[in-house]
């Protein structure tokens, strides 16, 4: 990794911090993306002790509009991106709804990966070889999709929000990395395992309960949770792999709905118009075949 600039998001703590850490342990130059500037301050401190110059960049990755100024504040600082790592993600009590009118588990979860994977496309694929990768979840199988309503408006479960989100991750990886294949650009995505970390603060009551309790039967820790990321951010095997879902460091079988590839085609399309992404993609997706 030395030499290499990697962006990790939702670096603060947790998953993302172990990652981060190791990479730049390995030689990795990182910029942090995240909201809390306390935890993100500390974070910096700990991966200084690597030597290696270590930025952060703070912005709440669920509003669009904090998105691309966070996307072009990485662009200011970065003259390459070798790898992003979309990481953050939260689950909320409550249905609440960002200024753009999103539902925001779904914002944060996935729609923040997807537009903040477009501002930074181009310098990815003119710093290619490159990989993107996208953090999704063992739980996605409980999801299901539903286009007509995709932030629930109708229903609300903040279960079945982030599971969505979690889906929606590996349906965006599948039609990303088709769109990048001639451009030497792998995007891949990954189940962390049950992750002891903060990700269910914003959940309480009987399912905060009931999570705690899982996390206590089967939870690993955050370094444990970061080795599949690390994996695919850094190591040759998986240099020209793409398309995939990983978990353990290994290819696995994600759910029959996230192998639905004309239902992954309308998300694209409809994620596209949300974000207003339609630019980037003609400049970076079509340039590169």
């Amino acid at each position: 990794m030395l030499g290499k600039t990697v962006v990790v998001t939702g670096a603060a703590s947790g998953i993302g911090l172990e990652t981060a850490d190791a990479l730049a342990g390995r030689g990795a130059s990182v910029i942090l993306v995240d909201v809390d500037v306390s935890r993100g301050q500390s974070a910096l401190v700990r991966i200084a002790r690597h030597g290696l110059p270590t930025q952060l960049v703070v912005g709440d990755l669920s509003r669009q509009s904090e998105v691309r100024r966070v996307g072009a504040d990485i662009l200011e600082l970065a003259p390459r991106v070798d790898v992003l790592i979309n990481n953050v993600g939260a689950i909320f009590n409550t249905r609440q709804v960002t200024e753009d009118g999103m539902e925001r588990t779904i914002a944060l979860n996935y729609f923040g990966h997807f537009l903040l994977t477009h501002v930074l496309l181009h310098r990815i694929i003119a710093s290619a070889p490159a990989r993107i990768v996208n953090i999704s979840s063992g739980a996605h199988p409980l999801a299901s999709l539903d286009l007509q309503d995709l932030q629930y408006e109708k229903e609300y479960s903040a279960l079945d929000a982030y599971n969505r989100s979690k889906l929606a991750v590996i349906l965006f990886t599948r039609v990303l990395a088709a769109k990048l294949r001639a451009a030497r650009v792998t995007a891949n995505c990954l189940d962390p395992g049950m992750a002891v970390t903060h990700i269910h603060d914003g959940i309480t009551g009987d399912v905060r309960e009931k999570i705690e309790e899982m996390k206590a039967q089967i939870g690993v820790t955050a370094a444990e949770a970061a080795e599949t990321g690390i994996y695919l951010a850094s190591s040759s095997e998986v240099a020209t792999i793409s398309g995939e879902y990983f978990a353990k460091c290994r290819i696995a079988q994600p759910s029959v709905a996230a192998c639905d590839d004309e239902t992954a085609k309308q998300l694209w399309e409809l994620t596209t118009r949300i974000t207003g992404t339609q630019r980037e993609q003609q400049e970076c997706l079509l340039g590169s075949r």
